[in-house]
């Protein structure tokens, strides 16, 4: 499950480096390597610094997130933070 759960992470972040996910291990250097890539692709995203992506800011830094906008965020609230990604990661790498 944590495997996927890499492999689910490197495709969010991008397509090339996908290729490399089977050998990423949750815990392994790769594995961290990526989480780092996502909360920095996702501070850069985050725009106006608040913690939180809107749709705009998701579409223009995170387009893979931006696809998946709605089912991460589950309040209906019209932002989604890294730990709802984070979440929806999990979620999806369990099923």
């Amino acid at each position: 499950m944590r495997k996927i759960y890499s492999i689910f992470l490197v495709a969010m972040l991008s397509p090339v480096v996908a290729f490399a996910a089977p050998q990423a291990s949750a815990n392994s250097p790769r594995a961290q390597q990526m989480m780092r890539m996502l909360e920095q692709r996702f501070a850069a995203a985050d725009t106006n610094h608040d913690g939180k992506l809107t749709l705009a800011e998701a579409q223009a830094g995170m387009p893979r997130v931006a696809q998946h906008f709605s089912d991460i965020d589950t309040n209906h609230q019209g932002y989604i933070t890294l730990d709802q990604i984070k979440l929806f990661m999990a979620s999806r790498a369990g099923s």
